[in-house]
């Protein structure tokens, strides 16, 4: 086969002059985004370009999570809860995408990242401000975090804002009153800078929407998509458990954690509890 029948015309009118007009890579600021891989390590070490690239793009994704979240509590407390759920629709499949990436990362032997981990020094996934940030608008609210940040202003500024205004349970809560649900007014009230607790009287509120379910399909539908947006978390906490363990064993994070014994105790945490205590109560 000769080359010039293995080679694609171009179309007459694609713009090929960009000197007066907006490109892709200036849209996208691709000259920044792409000098921002810089490997610390001496002689660079070859693997190291993937742990940056992970990280990088994790960080990215977490910026649409917390921009689709924060756009989801806000239609909630306008009642717009079709709007809400696509938001949060959208933040599922992003979560997908992040537990999927875990397996690019897994590549990395622990030979391979013995040979560069000394020189990240003590950062850590643990200071991630925006995925603390994501705990907190979910509703793991811990203000011992904040002394983290200390040195990140305007970090420790968004988690501190995070930290008092409602999670988006909160606000699918208030948003169930509004509808005439029975929410307890002790659960409506509480202090939103603390993590939610479990609250044994709101389980027969979902029992009720889970049972009459086409009276109520909103709630429901938005009760269903709250359980998987946790489930999709727990999956992620897994994956990185996991990752972590292949790749360090048990040795402490680079951040002064436990690492993977840490990572572990985050397996037990929960978003929303009432919404997984309903499922032993339906039917009885």
């Amino acid at each position: 086969m000769s080359i010039e029948k293995n080679t694609r015309e171009l179309d007459r009118d694609i713009v090929r002059d960009f000197s007066a007009r907006m490109s892709y890579a200036s849209y996208l600021q691709l000259p920044t985004l792409l000098s921002a891989q810089q490997p610390v390590s001496n002689p660079e070490h070859h693997d190291e370009m993937l742990f940056i690239i992970q990280h990088q793009t994790t960080e990215l994704w977490l910026k649409l999570v917390l921009h689709e979240l924060r756009s989801a509590a806000a239609w909630l407390r306008s009642d717009d809860l079709g709007s809400a759920l696509k938001a949060i629709a959208r933040v599922k499949h992003i979560q997908k995408t992040l537990t999927e990436q875990w397996s690019v990362l897994a590549t990395l032997t622990p030979t391979e990242y013995s040979q560069f981990r000394g020189f990240l020094g003590n950062s850590s996934g643990f200071q991630s401000s925006q995925y603390r940030a994501v705990e907190f608008i979910l509703g793991n609210k811990n203000a011992k975090m904040l002394p983290v940040f200390d040195s990140d202003p305007a970090a420790q500024e968004m988690l501190c804002e995070l930290l008092e205004a409602p999670s988006i349970y909160d606000d699918f809560l208030a948003y169930l009153k509004r509808q005439g649900f029975e929410v307890p007014a002790s659960v409506l009230e509480r202090d939103v800078s603390k993590a939610h607790e479990f609250c044994p009287e709101l389980v027969p509120v979902f029992k009720y929407i889970y049972e009459n379910a086409a009276d109520n399909w909103g709630a429901y539908e938005a009760c269903e998509e709250l359980v998987d947006l946790e489930d999709n978390f727990q999956l992620w906490r897994f994956r990185h458990l996991r990752t972590v363990q292949r790749t360090i064993g048990m040795k402490s994070g680079t951040g002064g954690s436990s690492g993977a014994a840490f990572l572990q105790k985050a397996l037990e945490l929960t978003f929303f509890p009432e919404l997984f205590a309903v499922r032993t109560e339906i039917g009885q």
